[in-house]
């Protein structure tokens, strides 16, 4: 078997794009920084994520049965931060960012790439976290260009805006001179 640290190590070099899950209902306000989210069927639009069951946000996540995964723009390392900060309260986190509310009322986080909302439609426990498959009910993409990834331990911007093509040309020739 594989230790923990070593497992952790190559993790680190899996890069991951920066996700804040929120939720919010009669449970209440919850939100995360997770890099585990992935894209299960689009016939129904459904995607994946994961929790850490000891977490003191799983059991909103569970009990309001619903929840919004906000892809991070690159500008947005500072909402990461303070979703992953366990020193820092629920209620604190929700009054520093900017929402609007889609289809389930979970929170979709202003300036995200895109944000979609879902309602959890299975939970399946392995190992310390529960897996949420969810089905979206909405999404909302954003402006940004850039997105924000997690590797090695620290984030870094991927994507940017598009060149144009004479630019892209111009500079494609000066890379072969």
């Amino acid at each position: 078997m594989v230790s923990i640290d070593l497992f952790r190590d190559g993790m680190a070099r899996l890069a991951g794009a920066v996700n804040v899950i929120t939720t919010d209902g009669p449970q209440g306000f919850a939100g995360i920084t997770a890099t585990a989210v992935c894209s299960v069927t689009d016939q129904p639009p459904t995607l994946l994520t994961c929790i850490n069951r000891n977490s003191y946000a799983h059991a909103l996540f569970s009990g309001n049965g619903v929840l919004c995964v906000n892809v991070l723009a690159a500008d947005q390392q500072h909402i990461a931060q303070l979703f992953s900060d366990r020193n820092i309260s629920m209620p604190e986190r929700r009054a520093r960012v900017s929402a609007q509310l889609l289809a389930t009322g979970s929170p979709a986080l202003d300036g995200a790439l895109v944000s979609f909302d879902c309602r959890i439609v299975q939970q399946q426990s392995l190992g310390s976290h529960d897996l949420l498959i969810c089905e979206v009910q909405a999404v909302s993409a954003g402006d940004g260009a850039a997105g924000l990834t997690y590797f090695r331990r620290n984030y870094h911007p991927v994507g940017s805006t598009p060149q144009a093509p004479a630019e892209a040309h111009s500079q494609n020739n000066a890379r072969c001179a």
